[in-house]
């Protein structure tokens, strides 16, 4: 029978993660012996680093909560104020036509009088409009003679015209609004065809 060794082994180590079993170096469980009451960190333990993580990413959490209400608020208010702004450009554009219909119906009212009169009344009550179009931003391009621009003209002809000079505008058939970076429609023109 092999001989038992006399001294006693070291325990084998304990793998990294491990649950260890209790030491007998430490306080037994429990209230303490000489009957005083438990601290107050006797239920939790002492705070440790975790507890502290915990409530900073509580705090964290609760700052991001606010931060998306303020963030949906602040929403809300932009596009209440955008209609409301809208609402009135539309009134103002609306106010500022109300003079050229007060004249237009002047001028119906006047159909059984000169001719000659309605025609002058009818292009007066079109320069106002085209007035308060350019008072708006959109002035009136009507111009010939000028070279072709496709940012303010649309071909709708090609034509030979000996007098003008190759690719300039020789007829406007229809008069454009507004400016290169901002129209409301191009102006539709004939152009001289090189030869």
């Amino acid at each position: 029978m092999p001989a038992m060794p006399t001294e006693p082994q070291a325990p084998d180590p304990t793998p990294e993660g491990a649950v260890q079993p209790p030491r007998g170096d430490l306080p037994p469980a429990g209230p303490p012996a000489d009957g005083a009451a438990p601290g107050p960190d006797a239920a939790t333990g002492p705070a440790g680093p975790d507890d502290e993580y915990t409530q900073a990413l509580k705090d964290l959490e609760d700052r991001w909560r606010r931060a998306l209400a303020d963030l949906d608020n602040l929403r809300k208010r932009h596009a209440r104020e955008l209609e409301r702004e809208r609402a009135a450009e539309r009134a103002r554009t609306a106010a500022a036509f109300l003079q050229v219909i007060d004249n237009l119906e002047l001028a119906l009212s006047h159909a059984t009088a000169d001719p000659g009169a309605i025609v002058e009344g009818v292009q007066a009550v079109r320069d106002q409009a085209v007035d308060v179009l350019e008072r708006l931003g959109y002035p009136r391009d009507a111009e010939t003679g000028v070279p072709f621009d496709p940012t303010r003209h649309e071909v709708v002809g090609v034509v030979q015209d000996p007098g003008a000079e190759p690719n300039t505008v020789v007829q406007v058939v229809r008069p454009g609004y507004g400016r290169p970076d901002r129209q409301l429609r191009p102006a539709a023109v004939t152009v001289a065809k090189r030869e």
